[in-house]
């Protein structure tokens, strides 16, 4: 740290390292003794800066963060949070979190990478957020794995399916509830938490559409409220479906096991496994394949991809994208101008 004076003002600069790199600030004075007086405070100050840093396990840190969380965050984001502490806490063993450096965690990134391309991906997201957050919080005061880049991971097409392979699907599911989500899920590309959060309230029946509502018992990912428009055939099923429900209260849910009881998102995953399974279908088909097959009969039938973006709820364009390659009269139509 030193004082020294630039053509390009006429004031005394004062210059010190950062992590390695030179850093210069005006000292805003021309007086000489100002300036190191201004030396003298900036560097005072600098130090308490990193007396208020705290220290912390890894481990300690992951359960405040994951309590932090628990109450905005999906089960299944919970359990990625928790595999990804685990997975680096092996690898780091259980340090302080201010003694991890870019060299170690860029190690950790590249060897879960020679493992599992996804995981190292997935993990590397997740405990970048948890960092941000341990700056915030004064564990840390920047974040190591901004500073990491994770290699590229092939891309593949998402997997949908066509009406046929959804009836096939239907008729393989044991429950009537289960077929009616299921449907509603092909129709509207609504997630599984959504379906199994919808309530009879969301539903319009007069100007045809669906509210996708948060709540203080329910937020969507993006926790943004959205509005779906039901097409003829969802419009019948679950019309049909309306008077069927005993003691109607439009807060119950509509897709429901035992009423008033929310169905568990394992449950609905499970049993759609099963129902795939029993078709005789691809095993690659998920639950949330109903929701890639809404989006890709849109973009097929020429929907733009913006229009795409705002039914399924998506923060970012780049997101939608995935589907672009569908739009085959689009590539055929650019190509024929040459």
């Amino acid at each position: 740290m030193f004082i020294s004076k630039s053509k390009k003002s006429p004031f005394f600069q004062l210059t010190y390292e950062v992590n390695g790199k030179r850093t210069t600030v005006s000292t805003k004075t021309t007086n000489i003794q100002e300036a190191y007086k201004f030396m003298g405070t900036f560097q005072n100050s600098s130090q308490e800066e990193k007396q208020q840093v705290k220290n912390i396990l890894l481990s300690s840190f992951r359960d405040e963060y994951v309590e932090y969380i628990s109450a905005t965050k999906s089960k299944s984001y919970l359990s990625s949070v928790n595999l990804s502490f685990k997975l680096l806490i092996d690898f780091t063993g259980d340090v302080m979190i201010n003694r991890l450096d870019v060299r170690t965690l860029d190690k950790f990134i590249i060897s879960t990478f020679t493992r599992t391309q996804r995981g190292a991906s997935l993990y590397y997201r997740t405990l970048k957020a948890a960092f941000t957050k341990a700056i915030s919080w004064n564990y840390l005061s920047e974040n190591p794995f901004k500073k990491i880049k994770v290699p590229k991971i092939s891309k593949t097409f998402p997997v949908f399916i066509s009406f046929s392979e959804l009836q096939s699907i239907l008729t393989n599911t044991k429950y009537d509830f289960l077929r009616n989500l299921y449907t509603t899920a092909f129709y509207t590309g609504m997630r599984r938490s959504e379906l199994n959060n919808m309530k009879w309230n969301w539903i319009d029946f007069e100007q045809n559409i669906i509210n996708v509502q948060c709540s203080d018992t329910f937020t969507t990912k993006n926790k943004k409220e959205r509005i779906i428009p039901i097409g003829s055939t969802l419009r019948t099923l679950l019309t049909n479906q309306f008077p069927k429900v005993i003691d109607l209260d439009k807060n119950n849910f509509v897709f429901t096991r035992i009423p008033g009881i929310k169905l568990t998102e394992d449950f609905v995953t499970k049993q759609f496994k099963l129902s795939v399974r029993a078709a005789g279908l691809d095993d690659k088909i998920h639950f949330h394949t109903l929701r890639h097959s809404f989006a890709s009969m849109l973009v097929q039938r020429g929907v733009s991809l913006y229009v795409v973006k705002e039914l399924l709820g998506h923060e970012d364009l780049s997101t939608t994208q995935i589907y672009s390659h569908l739009q085959k009269q689009n590539l055929m139509d650019a190509v024929n101008l040459l």
